[in-house]
């Protein structure tokens, strides 16, 4: 009990050190699908000194709102801090209302080499996370997977478009990749000094993601990160 209270108040220290930290900054949305480098691009902003979104938070919202098309608890959970990503950030039409809500906000789409790498990377994270030994999940996987809560990750993997009797499916799930970059791409067409198309493997990555931040980073490359 005492361990709990005390957990509880240093994430509440945490989160009013974040918002006032970002109080009147430029905020920075990581969009890129989950599996593209996300996590490195988080650590990356944590070694720079970033406030970053409480993950947990935003998941729980996302599981309360975005399937059901409500953003505005999003919206305000981003007054907590300077940096997001992962889910909602990294989900389709959310960077759309982020972008109106925040304006001057900038964005990150984080890429693969090619959709092939993307998807086996997300299969293999899966399967493991929540496969049955170590195979591909089921929709009945999923829907049991305690992640967040049961029926958190079915809710996940449904936002790519695929059937349950066929989840993973290959051509579905790399379709939705390419058109959500293309979509994101076309969306900022117009201003490309908002958004940072970056791969983070790739070499000058990290100065590109330095020059965007218009700073001068001690690092020469991203952290590699939640690597599958």
């Amino acid at each position: 009990m005492l361990h709990r209270i005390k957990n509880r108040a240093i994430r509440l220290a945490i989160d009013i050190r974040n918002r006032r930290k970002a109080k009147g900054k430029v905020k920075y949305f990581c969009i890129g699908r989950n599996k593209t480098g996300t996590t490195s691009l988080k650590r990356a902003f944590e070694d720079l000194g970033y406030p970053l979104g409480n993950q947990r938070k935003a998941e729980i919202l996302t599981g309360k709102y975005y399937f059901e098309g409500n953003f505005q608890p999003i919206i305000n959970y981003c007054k907590t801090a300077q940096v997001f990503q992962d889910v909602p950030f990294s989900y389709p039409e959310t960077y759309k209302y982020l972008d109106k809500a925040y304006p001057g906000s900038k964005f990150i789409l984080t890429v693969r080499d090619d959709a092939e790498q993307w998807y086996q990377s997300i299969t293999r994270y899966h399967a493991k996370n929540f496969g049955k030994n170590g195979c591909i999940p089921t929709a009945g996987d999923l829907k049991a997977a305690r992640y967040v809560w049961p029926g958190f990750m079915y809710n996940v993997v449904r936002v790519h478009g695929t059937p349950d009797s066929d989840p993973y499916n290959k051509d579905i799930m790399i379709s939705h990749y390419l058109r959500y970059n293309r979509d994101v791409m076309e969306y900022f067409k117009n201003r490309p000094d908002d958004l940072l198309v970056i791969n983070v493997s790739e070499k000058g990555a990290y100065q590109k993601f330095e020059n965007f931040l218009d700073v001068d980073s001690p690092y020469d490359n991203f952290p590699w990160a939640n690597r599958t």
